[in-house]
């Protein structure tokens, strides 16, 4: 009985933390992938296909878009962006644990269509706590904090159905939370059942 990869979406508005946590998530965690999407954009600089993206013509998202591949999928800046469902599948049938960084309509489609994932939304400490990070990364003018502060306000109000809510006050108290998640799932007794099975072979 080989132990079932867990599937991990963590959702948060902008300016939460999410990114650090999830990259600290799996330096703790080498098993741990992150779940690599599906994209129509070009390539960045330094970027490689099958590692930061699948990298595919527009023509090639329809047709898999048309085939029900996509678990989730959306278009943003003009460039699509979409999770496969056969990325999940192969992880939890291999064992792989898998982080995926969705927003929080990608998260509801998924939770749609596909049991036992784990949803955790990250949250800010406060509404202003959040414009100050904003502010401080000095990487978007005051227009653009502004309207991601507008989008925060309706993001918050869907952590009601998620798992897991951890507020990111503190950086190493917000990780250990979100640690402490990933150790319990991965002793749930579904997952167990096969090491049981091999020590006392039953």
């Amino acid at each position: 009985m080989k132990r079932e990869g867990i599937i991990l979406i963590i959702s948060a508005p902008s300016g939460a933390g999410k990114t650090t946590l999830c990259r600290s998530l799996m330096e703790r965690f080498p098993s741990m992938k992150e779940s690599v999407s599906y994209t129509t954009r070009p390539p960045r600089n330094g970027e490689l296909h099958g590692i930061d993206y699948f990298f595919v013509s527009r023509e090639e998202f329809q047709r898999m878009v048309d085939c029900d591949a996509f678990a989730e999928w959306a278009e943003v800046h003009g460039n699509l962006y979409g999770t496969a469902l056969a990325t999940i599948d192969e992880a939890r049938k291999n064992g792989v644990d898998l982080v995926l960084d969705i927003d929080c309509q990608g998260a509801r489609r998924l939770k749609e269509q596909i049991e036992r994932c784990v949803y955790i939304f990250v949250l800010p400490p406060s509404m202003a706590e959040l414009r100050r990070r904003l502010e401080t990364r000095s990487s978007d003018d005051q227009a653009v904090i502004d309207l991601r502060i507008e989008r925060a306000a309706g993001e918050i109000r869907e952590a009601r159905w998620y798992d897991y809510i951890i507020i990111n006050d503190n950086f190493d108290t917000a990780f250990e939370e979100l640690s402490s998640i990933v150790v319990a799932q991965s002793r749930r007794t579904f997952r167990m059942l096969g090491q049981v099975a091999k020590l006392f072979d039953i």
